[in-house]
């Protein structure tokens, strides 16, 4: 029998972002239509006492955190302390909540940036604080891994059922495509989209273009978040990724193809490359019977395609 049924109240944290949004489509394609979906300015997760009355109030039975403050290397190497105070206030406010009143199943969603920067690859599970964290996203790390270490220790000392996924590269359709503060491809996106359509000749990518990434597509790790909530329960967190890599020169090449840019592409090596690779081992939700659909190629052409019709909307 389903655990997450038509009734049941789902909260999603972080609802409206790149990988809520796509919880929200999984759950509402799944025949789950009673979901808590409450917008930032509706209520601030920073604030706890606001968040202690929201579950008082509505008493979700299931809740799949998909809130976070997220952003690029730029972001992250400019605003250090905001990464870290506000993951940690959200985090804290809603495990408190969530054991407060009962919640029956609690899914986290952590961050790839958890692995120490020259951890062997894949990246297993077991490699967590095996080694020194990648400097420019470090706060947004140790963020993710106290929120790690909190589901554990709610689950050893209360006996709540609160599990972990630790998700890859995501892109997709909700996807923040501001230069200042995305990630990798959208950035990539919006550069060669303006350079087609301003006529530029070139484009000048970030860094040596040498790093890997793997990159999975958001609604493939909402139906990886779903398959975890119905079929695991334990304190290991569980990688989900899309099961290989692509260096960073080779992705710029395909969005310029997809986008249509004709230039030629250009590295600032001033600039930094970040974490040299970052593949996950995701053998042990694979082994479980779960595997993503998308591949990157759809992906990246649909998440264009979503990013145009914004920009059009606008």
């Amino acid at each position: 029998m389903r655990l997450l049924s038509g009734n049941s109240k789902i909260f999603v944290p972080g609802h409206r972002g790149l990988v809520g949004s796509a919880i929200v489509r999984q759950l509402e394609a799944a025949g789950c239509g009673n979901l808590l979906l409450k917008t930032r300015a509706e209520l601030d997760l920073l604030d706890p006492t606001a968040v202690d009355v929201f579950f008082a109030t509505h008493r979700p039975e299931f809740v799949i955190s998909a809130a976070a403050k997220v952003g690029g290397i730029k972001a992250n190497a400019t605003e250090p302390a905001t990464f870290l105070r506000e993951n940690l206030g959200i985090q804290n406010n809603l495990f408190q909540s969530a054991w407060r009143y009962e919640v029956r199943k609690f899914l986290f969603l952590g961050s790839s940036c958890i692995y120490p920067k020259f951890a062997p690859q894949p990246l297993k599970e077991e490699y967590l604080l095996s080694g020194p964290l990648e400097p420019t996203n470090e706060p947004y790390a140790i963020a993710k891994i106290a929120g790690i270490k909190m589901a554990q220790a709610f689950r050893r000392q209360y006996a709540c059922d609160f599990i972990s996924a630790m998700p890859s590269n995501m892109y997709g359709l909700q996807d923040n495509f501001d230069l200042q503060t995305s990630h990798v491809l959208p950035a990539l996106i919006r550069k060669f989209h303006e350079a087609k359509c301003s006529g530029d000749g070139e484009v000048i990518c970030w860094g040596t273009g040498t790093p890997r990434r793997e990159l999975l597509f958001a609604d493939d790790l909402a139906s990886g978040c779903l398959f975890l909530m119905e079929n695991y329960s334990d304190e290991q967190f569980v990688n989900v990724g899309y099961g290989s890599d692509v260096a960073i020169r080779e992705l710029a090449e395909m969005v310029a193809a997809i986008v249509g840019f004709q230039g030629m592409i250009s590295w600032d090596d001033s600039k930094p490359d970040g974490t040299p690779r970052k593949l996950l081992d995701s053998s042990r939700i694979l082994a479980m019977g779960w595997k993503p659909a998308v591949k990157l190629e759809d992906g990246i052409r649909m998440t264009y395609d979503a990013f145009r019709k914004r920009s059009l909307a606008h």
